[in-house]
């Protein structure tokens, strides 16, 4: 009696070619632009409304302010919209799209998570830009200061804004949805109060001073005050240091959590 071995079966269809991640990103770029077609508009309004009426209402609160305390508003205002973003309009957004599905589907293609966070941080810088513009023209037109941005005022804003989105999103995945909103809403208030962003750091108890070289609140300031207006303000190599190492850390962590929750 022969026994016949069959032979292996070989398949001649051709593998399924990998996409590159330079590809994959702006696939990924226009799925969430298509997926926000209707929200978007109205995201950037509200960034920019918001910005806006910052700079009003820090108007209404002082009154007509001293040059140097008009200079401290005027810079300031485009920081306190950019960390807004971050950490409120972030975390609400991702909290939405996990409660309705759509995280969970995006985490079933076969792209890495890496690129779904670099989609997700980028889009959040962009809605963030116009904003800031906008804010800063209010901020001239109703201070009345001279400001001369600087050719690094724009990776600062986005090394700004990245760090304040990867926050917010790392929050979103870590938490459930109403600790993160909660949460976001707490960060809010002390960079609103009790951060050195629209006002010297030299108004604060001297062990909050301490705190803030090392957080990243005041470096962003710093940064973003330099870049408005270099002649009246300079940013020294240690905020620098710190805003970056804050940066990596915080993109880092946003990585870590939605790996975490794959």
């Amino acid at each position: 009696m022969t026994t016949t071995t069959a032979a292996p079966i070989v398949s001649t269809a051709p593998a399924t070619p990998r996409v590159s991640a330079l590809r994959q990103l702006p696939l990924l770029l226009r799925w969430q632009a298509r997926r926000m077609a209707s929200a978007l508009p109205l995201l950037v309004l509200v960034q920019v409304l918001l910005s806006v009426a910052t700079v009003i209402g820090y108007g209404l609160l002082v009154g007509q302010p001293a040059p140097a305390e008009a200079l401290y508003l005027a810079t300031g205002a485009p920081t306190v919209s950019l960390v807004m973003v971050g950490l409120v309009m972030t975390p609400q957004l991702v909290v939405q799209s996990r409660t309705e599905g759509s995280a969970d589907w995006m985490r079933t293609l076969p792209v890495p998570r890496e690129l779904f966070l670099a989609t997700d941080l980028l889009v959040w810088t962009l809605i963030a830009l116009p904003g800031v513009v906008l804010g800063v023209l209010a901020g001239v037109l109703r201070f009345h200061v001279h400001l001369a941005p600087s050719w690094w005022l724009l990776p600062t804003a986005l090394v700004v804004s990245l760090t304040a989105a990867a926050v917010g999103y790392a929050m979103a995945w870590l938490l459930p949805g109403t600790i993160a909103q909660l949460m976001s809403q707490v960060l809010v208030f002390v960079v609103l109060l009790f951060s050195p962003v629209s006002f010297p750091a030299d108004r604060m108890p001297l062990w909050l001073q301490h705190a803030h070289q090392w957080l990243p609140i005041e470096p962003m300031a710093e940064a973003v005050r330099a870049g408005l207006a270099p002649g009246s303000f300079t940013v020294p190599g240690r905020s620098v240091a710190v805003m970056l190492t804050w940066c990596v850390v915080c993109v880092a962590g946003a990585a870590f959590a939605l790996r975490r929750r794959a």
